[in-house]
């Protein structure tokens, strides 16, 4: 036994130990820990005594118990509908959790990885799985398709939660911080079409995530703003359907200049510069090529930076802003947050 407490040596330090260590009542400990949010009067003298025989005694309040006393346990959620935890510092979602926990340490909060993703059972979705998120202050989702059944039960319920990327999904219920996609790709083939270019062929993906559409949107409007038709000018391919053969036919057809979507996956940029290469042909001096986001497989790409380390940390001050607000008062918070244009070295006038 601690002969100072009468605490067992393999017994974590409880309030009541801290009392008898500090000479006070229990309940006086329970003011001090709690931060007196009923404003009784304590001596300046007390309440330091008490803290530092917590801080002796390495005493750690019971987040169960603490959330059932104050309804906050000062823990944010972290839940992905993708596999969005790298390796390495190359992943897509790297910076974005950086920002997240960045921004939460700042505020104060402690994090919690809820694994939705992992298990022979393919969870991410499941309604169990989610709803185990209010076991937090509130939580953040990300990925490129969300279930909206349990989504729309957590909003409906009042818990605190908000998604990093742009959502539309449930009549536009959902708090997020996303990316101005659609004014980063429009700025991009602005550029383009100012060096000449006016056959262009925008490749995307076949899934149609709201980032991937808001890519195509800022591609479409920017064409029409020059006049130019769009019929042909988006091609969806999967990566595997890349190659030399594709780039080469549109380049016998007069095509100049080729946009491409960089998503977390990475596969469909990737696939198309290594299909220019095998085609023979070099970027700007054949055609221009320009990347919706920054690719790993050609650093020197001209197109923009997404702010994911920034997305991360909007995110985390959206969240605890909500958490802080009464449920009756808060807002539906939904912002964009603007790319930095990348000059690069692919862009180029029109060849000949």
């Amino acid at each position: 036994m601690d002969s100072g407490t009468g605490r067992g040596s393999g017994r974590p330090a409880r309030q009541a130990d801290i009392a008898a260590a500090a000479g006070v009542s229990q309940t006086t400990v329970s003011l001090v820990l709690a931060g007196n949010r009923d404003g009784v009067r304590l001596s300046e003298t007390t309440r330091q005594r008490v803290l530092k025989a917590a801080e002796k005694l390495g005493y750690v309040p019971d987040p169960v118990a603490t959330r059932l006393a104050s309804s906050r346990n000062h823990m944010l959620g972290v839940y992905t509908f993708a596999s969005a935890f790298p390796t390495d510092v190359d992943g897509f979602y790297y910076p974005i959790l950086v920002g997240v926990e960045e921004e939460a340490a700042a505020l104060g909060q402690d994090l919690v990885l809820f694994t939705g993703t992992g298990g022979a059972d393919a969870r991410a979705h499941d309604r169990t799985a989610i709803r185990r998120t209010r076991v937090t202050d509130g939580c953040l989702f990300f990925g490129r398709h969300i279930p909206e059944e349990p989504i729309d039960w957590l909003l409906g319920s009042g818990f605190p939660l908000v998604y990093i990327g742009r959502r539309d999904e449930l009549d536009g219920r959902i708090p997020f911080a996303g990316v101005d996609y659609v004014t980063a790709s429009g700025a991009v083939v602005d550029r383009l079409i100012a060096q000449g270019h006016r056959s262009l062929r925008y490749l995307r993906e076949n899934d149609d995530a709201p980032s991937s559409t808001d890519r195509e949107t800022g591609v479409l409007d920017a064409v029409r703003r020059a006049g130019l038709p769009t019929a042909k000018v988006v091609v969806r391919r999967e990566a595997d359907d890349v190659g030399p053969d594709l780039v080469g036919g549109w380049r016998q057809a007069g095509v100049t200049a080729l946009i491409v979507e960089e998503t977390d996956t990475g596969s469909l940029a990737k696939a198309l510069i290594a299909a220019i290469d095998a085609a023979g042909l070099s970027c700007p001096d054949d055609l221009s090529l320009a990347v919706l986001g920054r690719s790993p497989a050609l650093p020197e790409a001209s197109g923009f930076e997404v702010p994911r380390r920034e997305l991360g940390r909007r995110a985390v001050r959206l969240l605890v802003d909500q958490i802080t607000t009464a449920p009756g008062k808060r807002p539906t918070v939904q912002e964009l947050l603007p790319c930095r244009p990348i000059t690069g070295t692919t862009i180029g006038p029109v060849p000949g």
